[in-house]
């Protein structure tokens, strides 16, 4: 008797902690965040609406490699973001990464594409930007998304330092803060 109380009160347990995993990894909900103010270029299209906004704080990288059209010139070429997503309580949304990728903690993903570019209100920041959803994963939190704004960015920007011959193929990773807010199809 004892045996079978004790599997059922620790059968019961694992299932209210699967349970609460599922709620903490489902996407948020409540009211859509309030917008940023941007440049009309930024916007997106009529017929959608915020559903998110993600807190990335990482790296942007960045590779010391020859110029494309002359090769005996050097450069910092952006290689790939490396980011982790939160809300505004901390809680983590997922991960940002190579693509560039924004994949959720529940499995969804989405891969943007640059539709328009803002330098924004900081030299020393990356440009704020407009993102397509060029394709989505799983029907989640960024399965849904349609367009993609990077904004309130800090930091981010390529290295000051020389890019040359003696320093070339060193990889810098630039600490970067930005918001990204979600946008899917109006209801």
């Amino acid at each position: 008797m004892m045996t079978t109380i004790t599997r059922l009160l620790t059968t019961s347990a694992l299932l209210l902690a699967v349970g609460h995993s599922f709620a903490a990894d489902s996407a948020p909900s409540g009211p859509p965040p309030a917008l940023p103010d941007v440049p009309a270029s930024l916007r997106p299209p009529a017929g959608q609406v915020a559903y998110l906004e993600a807190l990335a704080t990482g790296v942007q990288i960045y590779e010391c490699t020859s110029k494309r059209d002359d090769p005996s010139k050097y450069e910092w070429a952006f290689r790939a973001p490396e980011a982790a997503l939160a809300d505004h309580s901390g809680r983590s949304l997922g991960k940002h990464y190579a693509g560039p990728t924004w994949e959720s903690v529940d499995g969804s993903t989405v891969v943007g594409e640059v539709k328009a570019s803002d330098p924004g209100p900081r030299q020393s920041a990356v440009a704020w930007l407009l993102l397509g959803a060029k394709a989505t994963t799983g029907g989640g939190t960024f399965g849904q998304a349609k367009s993609i704004q990077r904004v309130k960015t800090a930091g981010g920007v390529a290295p000051s330092e020389p890019c040359s011959a003696t320093n070339a193929k060193q990889v810098a990773r630039v600490p970067y803060t930005a918001s990204y807010y979600f946008y899917r199809a109006a209801p």
